[in-house]
């Protein structure tokens, strides 16, 4: 009976140190091998990006494998944690641009969702935001007395003959892909039959719009990726908003910011802008980000710019290492300005005329530009003395002028950027590299 007993033992640590377990209690191990058959398995894959060496992978590993246990109890199928050991799988870790550890990142449907997991890392937290996912974001309507839209936000409606057409499968899927974009309404059968004269459709309102900025999708209902990029069109917005909630994932996105800077009750700059934005700058898209922000709340990037609360509403580009101001809001409604200003921040004009001066070319329209805006007290008369490899130099802050007799502009600094500050945390993540 003991020789039995120490020959199981002995299988038992073979098994152990040569065959491990794909499995810690319901986390699944991914690896290339096994990564995409288990997306493609399961509606919902909730995956840790991981290295042993990271003292926030360690403090996170309990936490996350309580939380598989928890949720799977409710979801018993469907739904996986799985982990991603970064080291070992570079490939895995690669093809997603992990950057730092732990990354938390949910796919749907095999389909990584836009936005990675930054919520609280607890196993409540994890459990409530599952069980958020799993709930389906479309509302049906049963009559069309019924359909309660709210205008404040984007709204998709369908009008389908039944939940049970390959139709409503599509536009199921889509709008889970978007619900947090978007808010999606569905009619079927009897609620929708005085929308569906011509056959079944699906329509997008506008915020604080009515029946009548109503937009019809014109494609294939069962086409998803027609649909899917339709609906992106219509629910992700060319300006958004930047708020202290998502300023750190649109930091990581890693391109400049075109912001304006406006009072909560200015509506009609925002208008303004994101028209101007429309117009011109459509192409640029995807190399910079169009971004609207509360002046009041976002008062510390105006004070690195030598303005206050009584200078809104602001124009300022973001790079990341320093911010740049268009001189005048109202430059905006000048036909190409605004796009100039992007080119100008793309070839390196901008840093290069903060250090140097405008070029010689444009030196007089710019002077002439500087003197007809009204600067603040501080920047018409704060000088500092900065220290430089040549010795001391005095600077003005702002316009960049010092009171020398020469009326040229001396060598400056523009400010520094202070949304790169709202990127991911070192008391968070071990970041591996800061390129912003």
């Amino acid at each position: 009976m003991l020789r039995s007993s120490q020959m199981w033992l002995v299988c038992f640590l073979v098994a152990v140190l040569y065959f491990p377990s794909s499995f810690c209690g319901h986390v699944v191990q991914l690896t290339s091998q096994n990564f995409d058959q288990t997306l493609a398995d399961n509606k919902l894959v909730f995956i840790n990006f991981y290295a042993d060496w990271c003292r926030f992978s360690q403090m996170l590993a309990p936490v996350f494998e309580q939380a598989s246990d928890l949720v799977h109890e409710e979801f018993p199928s469907g739904v996986v944690f799985g982990r991603v050991d970064c080291e070992s799988e570079q490939e895995i870790a690669q093809r997603f641009h992990i950057t730092k550890y732990p990354t938390l990142k949910m796919w749907r449907n095999a389909q990584v969702a836009r936005r990675e997991y930054r919520g609280q890392r607890s196993v409540d937290a994890f459990s409530k935001f599952i069980k958020e996912q799993m709930t389906s974001r479309i509302i049906e309507f049963h009559a069309l007395s019924d359909l309660n839209v709210d205008t404040s936000k984007r709204t998709v409606i369908a009008y389908l003959e039944s939940k049970d057409s390959d139709n409503f499968k599509t536009y199921e899927k889509v709008a889970e892909e978007f619900r947090d974009d978007c808010n999606f309404h569905v009619g079927v059968g009897d609620a929708s039959l005085k929308e569906r004269q011509t056959g079944e459709n699906i329509v997008f309102r506008p915020q604080h719009r009515g029946v009548e900025g109503e937009m019809v999708f014109m494609g294939d209902l069962r086409n998803y990726e027609l649909m899917k990029s339709w609906i992106s069109d219509k629910c992700i917005p060319l300006v958004r908003e930047i708020t202290f909630e998502n300023a750190e994932e649109l930091t990581e996105e890693g391109i400049p910011f075109l912001l304006l800077f406006h009072h909560p009750d200015d509506k009609q700059s925002v208008e303004l802008f994101k028209t101007e934005v429309a117009r011109e700058l459509v192409q640029e898209k995807g190399s910079i980000n169009f971004l609207i922000a509360d002046g009041l709340k976002f008062s510390h990037p105006l004070h690195h710019l030598g303005k206050g609360p009584e200078d809104l509403p602001l124009v300022a580009i973001d790079s990341f290492k320093h911010m740049y101001l268009l001189p005048k809001f109202d430059d905006i409604k000048k036909p190409g300005r605004l796009k100039k200003f992007v080119k100008d921040l793309h070839s390196g004009k901008l840093h290069r005329e903060f250090h140097h001066g405008p070029d010689p070319a444009e030196q007089g329209h710019e002077e002439e530009e500087e003197t007809t805006e009204t600067d603040s007290p501080e920047e018409a008369g704060t000088e500092k003395e900065t220290e430089t490899g040549q010795g001391t130099e005095t600077q003005k802050t702002g316009s960049g002028k010092t009171n020398s007799g020469s009326g040229r502009k001396e060598q400056t600094s523009p400010p520094e950027t202070v949304f790169k500050k709202l990127a991911p945390s070192y008391n968070r993540y071990t970041l591996l590299r800061d390129e912003l």
